[in-house]
């Protein structure tokens, strides 16, 4: 029987707020992911040139994200999220320029794509805040005994959004371009602020003399160590998202092997989020309740599986399916890891065991862009996936093998 009862948490003001504010706002981020990396390979014709856009944005995020961790404990949430947000309202607002009047200012491809990695490294500064900011504030505002429904449901938004803003992102490039595309995610990026603004204040538990920066960040970095069930999904993650993403190449393959235009780039972009968020509805009414370990282990290897099969079909819809099943999979695996990395973190260094996460995440979505791009280089498009697939397999075996608490892990 279907129980509706995980979604009473979203008679909670205060969460339905937040959830509504970080739908939009990633929003804005798929449609722009979209955008650039559509645009770049327009400019360039270089599958390395995509890689590049994720290296300009995790140089930045990856080295201010401990420090971040420290600012997120140490001081009031809400500020730092409006900040951010604005942050990236004004920095994407910068690419208006060469998406309005390259022609006019005579900019060549290579001018503006180094403009578009320069505006991306300084956003990459923002990324490293506001992404620790919204799980680190959902503790503070539902009850413990209801945190893995909250968890799961602010996963089902970040996917749901995702889906809208990869397939949006694709269908307003092909039907109103570059320029406009731009301009809507810049309104939706304004549009998360007005849900921010409505959040309740989030002050610090700490004073600011009570705890230096370097002790601080290390406190938090000692604590993940310590705890083998956190870094032993976090390290299973990162790595196997790193070798295993074809995300960043799909541009590629829509244009020149499966011969899609910007419509067919979108719905490919999206259909991994499709799949995660299919499963992740699913696990919001039929949650794991048990051998949440092994099930994140299965996960993983199967996702690697599914990459290979993507690298291997040249047909579109093959293709889809096989980055929809990536998605159903991944999907299990960030509900399993979200949930541990909440459950398993006092609210004290919450801040900072999350940046570490996010060090963790980044690491494994921006360098993946990098690693596809740079494989494709010397590897070729269809091999470099083939190759990443095989790693993230063997990848899941190896941790499952050595780690025996997240083999055993249940909450």
């Amino acid at each position: 029987m279907i129980s509706l009862a995980p979604l009473k948490i979203l008679e909670n003001k205060e969460f339905r707020n937040l959830l509504t504010g970080r739908f939009f706002i990633v929003l804005a981020f798929r449609m722009l992911a979209t955008l650039l990396g559509w645009w770049v390979y327009k400019l360039t014709k270089d599958p390395f040139s995509i890689g590049l856009i994720g290296l300009a944005e995790v140089i930045p995020a990856v080295s201010c994200a401990l420090y971040a961790g420290h600012v997120i404990d140490m001081n009031e949430k809400k500020k730092l999220l409006l900040i951010c947000n604005y942050a990236y309202f004004f920095l994407i607002s910068l690419l208006l320029i060469p998406a309005f009047f390259n022609v006019k200012l005579h900019f060549s491809g290579h001018e503006i794509t180094y403009y578009i990695y320069g505006v991306i490294f300084l956003t990459g500064i923002a990324r490293a805040f506001i992404g620790p900011i919204v799980p680190s504030m959902i503790p503070k505002i539902v009850k413990k005994i209801n945190l893995p429904k909250a968890i799961t449901l602010n996963q089902a938004t970040f996917l749901i959004s995702s889906v809208c803003g990869h397939a949006a992102g694709g269908f307003l490039i092909e039907y109103v371009g570059i320029a406009y595309t731009l301009v809507t995610v810049i309104s939706l990026l304004l549009l998360s602020s007005f849900f921010f603004w409505k959040l309740n204040r989030q002050y610090s538990e700490h004073k600011k003399e009570e705890i230096k920066v370097l002790e601080s960040m290390k406190e938090g970095i000692s604590y993940i160590f310590k705890t083998k069930e956190i870094l032993g999904a976090l390290c299973l993650d990162m790595f196997a998202v790193l070798f295993g993403g074809a995300v960043a190449m799909i541009p590629v393959f829509a244009t020149d092997i499966l011969k899609t235009g910007a419509d067919g780039l979108g719905l490919l972009n999206a259909a991994s989020d499709i799949g995660a968020m299919i499963i992740i509805l699913s696990l919001s009414v039929f949650p794991i309740k048990k051998n949440q370990g092994i099930i994140l282990l299965f996960a993983v290897a199967g996702f690697g599986l599914c990459i290979i099969g993507f690298g291997a079909s040249n047909y579109y819809w093959l293709s889809f399916m096989f980055l929809v099943l990536s998605g159903i999979l991944d999907g299990i695996s960030v509900v399993i890891r979200g949930t541990i990395v909440q459950l398993k973190t006092p609210d004290h260094i919450r801040g900072r065991v999350l940046s570490v996460n996010s060090i963790f995440i980044m690491s494994s979505n921006e360098m993946g862009q990098f690693e596809s791009g740079l494989a494709a280089k010397y590897l070729g498009v269809v091999r470099s996936v083939l190759v990443g697939g095989t790693i993230t397999v063997l990848i899941a075996i190896l941790v499952g093998t050595t780690n025996k608490k997240l083999r055993k892990m249940q909450y």
